[in-house]
């Protein structure tokens, strides 16, 4: 799918990351719009799994410093199967893979995985984001379908509500189950082309923010502003993406962070007179 930009846009791209992930682009996004430089006066967003989700939060309006906190976590619940991610990257690093293969191919242990039933996943997506609705400001939120192996991207015209598209988002292989859409099930943008930027197109001024970035140093991506988390932020993170424990600190992290990067990112953002 191909969306129109102009020289003139200016587009944020939010990466994937897990909730560690999600928590500093939250807490980034929150000390951003303190500092006068709100994330959602960009012409475009594009949120992939993490950034989904926050990309949703900013672009509605949700107080993201109040989501500093997590809602509890069940008594008994589990993390869903931490054998699976490795699985699949075993299967998209395979050499000379299809690629479509390859994401069919992880599409079928998504299904099959032990992970947080949809119905739960729908409904942390629900808390993080606040509404089903969709907002003014142009999102575009990425997915994968799992039998197909094709990444489709979700945006307020395809009918579907706004927190089923981040779940379906962030559905990560293990960790939650693909989410059913139209009778059909999705799972993780991020699977399908990383952060996605190259939704982003076409616009002139690209602000490109990957909570892994760090992991992968030398992408060849042209971005105007490119953030990763610093070494404190980094330190926050500890070795695991999908430790919930560390929500609050990487939160109060990118919050941090964004003094740093206000200013520039202030000036690259157009202005929104109300």
């Amino acid at each position: 799918m191909i969306f129109a930009r102009s020289e003139s846009d200016v587009a944020v791209v939010l990466g994937p990351g897990g909730p560690v992930g999600t928590a500093w682009l939250l807490g980034l996004a929150a000390g951003l719009r303190r500092e006068g430089a709100d994330l959602a006066r960009a012409d475009l967003l594009v949120g992939t799994s993490a950034g989904a989700i926050a990309g949703a939060a900013v672009a509605i309006g949700r107080d993201l410093e109040a989501l500093v906190d997590l809602p509890p976590v069940r008594p008994g619940e589990r993390a869903g199967d931490l054998t699976v991610m490795p699985r699949v990257l075993e299967i998209l690093n395979m050499p000379g893979v299809d690629r479509r293969e390859a994401l069919r191919q992880v599409g079928a242990l998504a299904r099959e995985a032990d992970a947080l039933p949809e119905e739960r996943h729908l409904a942390a997506m629900e808390h993080l984001v606040g509404t089903h609705t969709w907002p003014d400001t142009p999102l575009l939120v990425t997915a994968v379908d799992t039998d197909s192996g094709e990444p489709v991207v979700w945006n307020r015209d395809s009918g579907v509500p706004l927190h089923a598209a981040v779940a379906s988002s962030s559905a990560a292989p293990g960790y939650a189950a693909p989410i059913t859409i139209g009778g059909r099930r999705y799972m993780d943008g991020g699977l399908g082309a990383g952060s996605n930027v190259h939704l982003a197109d076409g616009a002139g001024t690209l602000i490109l923010i990957e909570p892994i970035g760090h992991l992968f140093p030398a992408a060849p991506i042209e971005a105007d502003v490119r953030v990763t988390p610093d070494p404190a932020a980094l330190e926050a993170f500890g070795p695991d993406l999908a430790d919930r424990s560390r929500w609050a600190q990487v939160h109060k992290a990118g919050q941090r962070q964004s003094t740093d990067i206000a200013d520039r990112i202030r000036s690259l953002l157009p202005q929104r007179w109300t």
